[in-house]
């Protein structure tokens, strides 16, 4: 698992290293004035050691009942709550054929249905019925009588199911073709005939749009009002190129080819069709000539007798909105976007009974949001003075107003989310949530209700239930962690001094038992890409949250600090980063080392970094043009060559790769290796089909050309998001490589 490259020198053996890990872990190595704290990796890992709050919180139509899975006895269950009912707070389903014993007042008998397992779930328009997805099948439950129907049984998943508006068919994609069932008589239909793996997909997307337009909550086919046409995107995979997924894990590899279109490569070829539900025909919509675009989002209009398509050139300068007939299929241009760096997505786009539609802009340098007549010539500002919105999070337009998170324009402004309930007529927003915590709308309804999820970085989370004037109605169950919060280290949130007068938000987490006149090692942690965030004043219930107040318990300070194109500094400062990655957050982090140097308690020789992602990226990016600056740094699943990235989220920031050839190989890690100085870690899956690891195999290469010392850790078949076990010995791992290169190293 561990290759250390030493040039010259005998290196550690990887049982060597695993040794080392094992005595400072099991045994306890001695260090600076560590307390017995309430953090250890057997807490850090137990299952909901941070605590937890329901998941899959959903309104029903009316907007008088709230449906969200909780796990009680062990096992996935969805509830029901009646707001304001007697008896209102009520067991659904199960997600398990087996007995969870007592639920409290409310009870549990043989009469519960149960599923094998339970997936997502989705109202009926007329809320009387759920459709439930389990282990890849449909299943329909009835509210009032607890009736539980199986709507399918194949080998194959049904994907993506959608009731239509009237409730009676369920349209879904199986094997990536569409089909149709209706509820009353269960006869299923086939829409689509051609749907072939990586290489035709209907109804659905691939995996580049997946991931990076519609930010892994993708869908593929949209029900007109009436329900008597869908819409639907159909990909054309065969110009993109396969990458090989290997796991090597058996006597002979297996091979599992991915279709991964990397910068400067072909993209799918995207199309959008509208199908007649009753004479089975597709008419394609015309978006224009140039196939080499992104067919971003599908909307219809409220009257249903037109379709909006979002066109994205491939630059990402210019984003069109495409007003096109459902039957002809011809499109004009409603409205246009452009912006000399690149206009971001946003879900943001919601159609009023007038087809007058919520629109938000970045126009101004902070996203803003506006009702919009006819083009959008003609708007209504709807975002209070000096306010930014992170998002429109629901319409409720019975109630007259569409709820959005927001944050302040100030120096700390976005180290807070608060949510707000805007009039659509204008005029002065409620608060539902707001003050000094982060706060999220986790549902809308459409009366104006909002279920809101709070908490800051020393508070864990509640979830509470407000009326659309902002009075509370209820609060839903959570589960506070299995350490008590007060008693860990507590974060503090500032400014720092930066490049070119600036203030740069930073958090600190202090030594626990600091003691006057001792010196402490201090490790940072950072991310540094475009509009990126990680100052924030939440609770980080897994990961890194807990391990960094572990580590604090532990003598160590920890340190975050965010650059001048984070959102703290909106759009304009995001800009900053076009075609050129780098130069900006390595400012940010010396600043951020700059500070530390200057506190009494902190020995500036002793200061680490480290990243994950994106982050990991710039771990390398900051060692390697700042050598000594930090002494040891963990970049975990770093993109090394920004040529080796995805097309959409790499061109958007540093556009073609021939059209910026410097900024590519002045991006790119491994351009720099010859500076590395320092004690480095690097950590890849040999799953991550995100990043794939060819990035950390390259850098390797490059490393050892260069006749540098490293050390490295493969994770087979783990993906980009480390999870289960090998998520624990990463954590512990780079517990033991700081352990050993900054606090042990004041010993």
């Amino acid at each position: 698992m561990t290759a250390i490259a030493i040039p010259r020198r005998r290196p550690f053996t990887a049982r060597g290293v695993w040794l080392v890990l094992t005595t400072i872990l099991v045994l306890g190595a001695p260090g600076h004035h560590l307390a017995a704290g309430e953090l250890d990796f057997d807490v850090l890992f137990s299952e909901y050691s941070g605590g937890r709050a329901p998941s899959k919180v959903a309104w029903s139509p009316a907007g008088d009942a709230l449906t969200y899975v909780w796990k009680t006895g062990g096992v996935n269950a969805l509830w029901i709550d009646d707001l304001g009912a007697e008896g209102r707070r009520r067991l659904l389903t199960i997600g398990e054929d087996r007995d969870i014993g007592d639920t409290g007042d409310i009870g549990n008998d043989d009469s519960t249905p149960r599923l094998a397992k339970l997936g997502g779930y989705h109202w009926s328009p007329d809320g009387t019925a759920l459709l439930l997805e389990s282990e890849g099948d449909l299943y329909y439950l009835s509210i009032t009588d607890a009736e539980l129907r199986r709507l399918t049984k194949t080998d194959a998943e049904e994907q993506d199911p959608k009731l239509s508006p009237d409730g009676g068919r369920v349209a879904f994609v199986r094997d990536w073709d569409l089909h149709l069932l209706d509820l009353e008589s269960g006869e299923e239909r086939r829409l689509t005939h051609d749907g072939v793996e990586n290489e035709i997909l209907n109804g659905t997307t691939d995996w580049v749009y997946w991931e990076e337009i519609w930010g892994r909550d993708s869908t593929g086919f949209w029900w007109s009002p009436a329900g008597n046409h869908i819409a639907y995107y159909r990909f054309d995979e065969s110009p993109v190129k396969n990458y090989p997924m290997v796991d090597s894990t058996h006597p002979y590899p297996q091979i599992e080819w991915q279709k991964y279109p990397a910068a400067g490569e072909h993209n799918p070829i995207v199309r959008v069709g509208v199908l007649e539900l009753d004479g089975g025909e597709t008419t394609w919509l015309d978006t224009g000539a140039d196939r080499d675009v992104y067919l971003a989002r599908v909307d219809w209009r409220h009257s249903g007798d037109r379709v909006l398509v979002q066109r994205l050139n491939r630059d990402q300068t210019k984003l069109d909105l495409l007003l096109c007939d459902p039957a002809g299929g011809d499109c004009s241009e409603l409205m246009t976007e452009t912006s000399e760096t690149w206009v971001n997505l946003h879900n943001d786009l919601h159609f009023l009974a007038d087809d007058s539609f919520v629109w938000s802009s970045e126009a101004s340098g902070w996203n803003e949001v506006f009702v919009c007549y006819s083009d959008c010539s003609v708007k209504r500002e709807l975002t209070p003075a000096e306010w930014t919105i992170s998002a429109v999070t629901g319409l409720a337009e019975k109630a007259g107003r569409v709820v959005v998170s927001a944050y302040k324009r100030s120096e700390l402004g976005a180290l807070h989310r608060s949510v707000l309930s805007l009039p659509l007529g204008g005029g002065q927003p409620v608060v539902l949530a707001g003050g000094e915590a982060w706060s999220s709308a986790a549902a809308v309804a459409s009366n104006g209700r909002v279920v809101i999820s709070s908490s800051t970085a020393n508070e864990p989370t509640t979830v509470r239930v407000v009326d659309a004037d902002g009075s509370e109605l209820a609060t839903l169950p959570v589960e506070g962690p299995v350490f008590d919060p007060a008693a860990v280290p507590q974060w503090k949130f500032f400014t720092i001094a930066g490049p070119d007068g600036s203030r740069l938000p930073a958090g600190l987490l202090e030594p626990a038992g600091r003691q006057p006149g001792e010196k402490y090692p201090v490790v940072m942690y950072h991310y540094g890409g475009p509009a990126s965030q990680v100052v924030s004043d939440r609770w980080g219930s897994r990961g890194r949250g807990p391990w960094h107040k572990m580590m604090a318990e532990r003598g160590y300070g920890v340190f975050s600090v965010d650059n001048q194109a984070s959102n703290y500094f909106g759009k304009s400062g995001a800009d900053r980063v076009h075609r050129r990655f780098g130069p900006i957050n390595l400012a940010a982090q010396r600043a951020g080392v700059n500070y530390l140097r200057g506190l009494d308690w902190v020995d500036g020789d002793r200061v680490g970094i480290w990243g994950w992602s994106g982050g990991g990226t710039h771990t390398l990016y900051v060692l390697f043009n700042s050598p000594g600056t930090w002494a040891a740094g963990v970049s975990g699943a770093p993109v090394t060559d920004w040529r080796f990235y995805d097309t959409i989220w790499t061109e958007r920031y540093l556009d073609h790769p021939e059209d910026n050839p410097d900024g590519y190989r002045d991006s790119s890690p491994v351009t720099w290796v010859e500076g590395l100085a320092d004690k480095l870690l690097v950590v890849h899956g040999t799953g991550d089909d995100n990043v794939h690891p060819n990035n950390t195999f390259a850098l390797l290469r490059r490393l050892i050309d260069a006749e540098k010392a490293f050390e490295d850790g493969i994770y087979p078949r783990q993906k980009h998001g480390f999870r289960g076990k090998d998520s624990r010995h990463f954590y512990e791992r780079m517990t033991e490589f700081f352990d050993r290169h900054l606090r042990d190293a004041g010993d």
